[in-house]
């Protein structure tokens, strides 16, 4: 049976409809009879992005802050440098899909230049992209550069981010089934926390909301996932030009590869008063 601590299950305020929804559970426990229960788990519906009437990604995420996930994406695939190319973000209309609502347009600026071609959610997405890692990241630094401007912060500073997180994951607190990334700027305060099914939307959430808010490039900023670190939420990062990445569990391997080849301080394990610096420990300072 799936159990959540008292505090999180009163005195927090209820997450958006657009994230949970109800569900009965059938609850069996060792030493309790078995019982039918009302529970929340955590809504996963599809998104269609498109581009100048041209659909170039369907993701499965947590309905809510769409636009930001929609821009973080094309943020994420290099089409997006600055907040002027975005003209408008709009969900479809009645007759466009079986739900508008799961269909966003995203308007770019005439001069902005998109290969259509070769937009695909899985253009170098995943460690089952079947690239090889070094072939992954020679193409993703194609479009953006490696990180080489100082930026440093303390060990204590970022111990003190994982509380943070936790308490602005109301949806979690409901349903125990949501990934969530966080933007913390360099005094620790947290600038965005976003939740979602995906741990790439999560971020890619995050940095669609820096991006709208014209607070753009994020040099001075660090990530947090409360997963793990994969190679495409560093690749996320880079094109935000996000120079710390932390993460509460473990990195991969093609995380790590890449972390140091592009000059991003990477932390795993952020749990309790420890950590672990797997890349440019010169960008956490002791």
């Amino acid at each position: 049976m799936k159990k959540r601590p008292a505090a999180q299950r009163r005195g927090r305020a209820l997450a958006a409809d657009a994230q949970v929804a109800p569900a009965q559970v059938l609850c069996c426990a060792a030493d309790q009879p078995t019982a039918w229960r009302h529970d929340l788990v955590a809504r996963e519906e599809p998104l269609e992005i498109r581009v100048r009437g041209r659909s170039l990604a369907v993701t499965m995420r947590t309905p809510g802050h769409d636009p930001e996930l929609a821009v973080g994406f094309l943020v994420g695939e290099g089409v997006l440098r600055e907040p002027a190319q975005v003209v408008a973000v709009g969900h479809g209309l009645a007759g466009d899909a079986e739900n508008p609502g799961n269909l966003l347009n995203v308007f770019l600026a005439p001069d902005v230049e998109v290969d259509l071609e070769r937009l695909t959610r899985h253009v170098y997405a995943s460690s089952s992209c079947g690239l090889c890692g070094k072939a992954s990241i020679e193409a993703v630094q194609q479009h953006f550069p490696p990180l080489t401007a100082p930026f440093a912060l303390g060990v204590g500073l970022l111990l003190s981010l994982p509380d943070k997180l936790r308490a602005a994951q109301v949806a979690f607190a409901q349903t125990g089934g949501l990934h969530a990334a966080a933007l913390f700027n360099a005094a620790g305060r947290l600038v965005v926390v976003r939740e979602d099914v995906g741990r790439h939307n999560a971020v890619d959430k995050v940095v669609g909301h820096a991006f709208r808010e014209g607070a753009w490039p994020l040099a001075d900023h660090v990530l947090l996932v409360s997963g793990r670190a994969s190679f495409e939420i560093m690749q996320k990062a880079l094109a935000a030009r996000i120079p710390v990445v932390a993460a509460i569990s473990a990195p991969s391997s093609l995380a790590v590869v890449f972390a140091r080849e592009s000059g991003q301080a990477l932390v795993g394990f952020l749990r309790g008063q420890s950590l672990n610096v797997y890349a440019h420990p010169e960008r956490v300072l002791d």
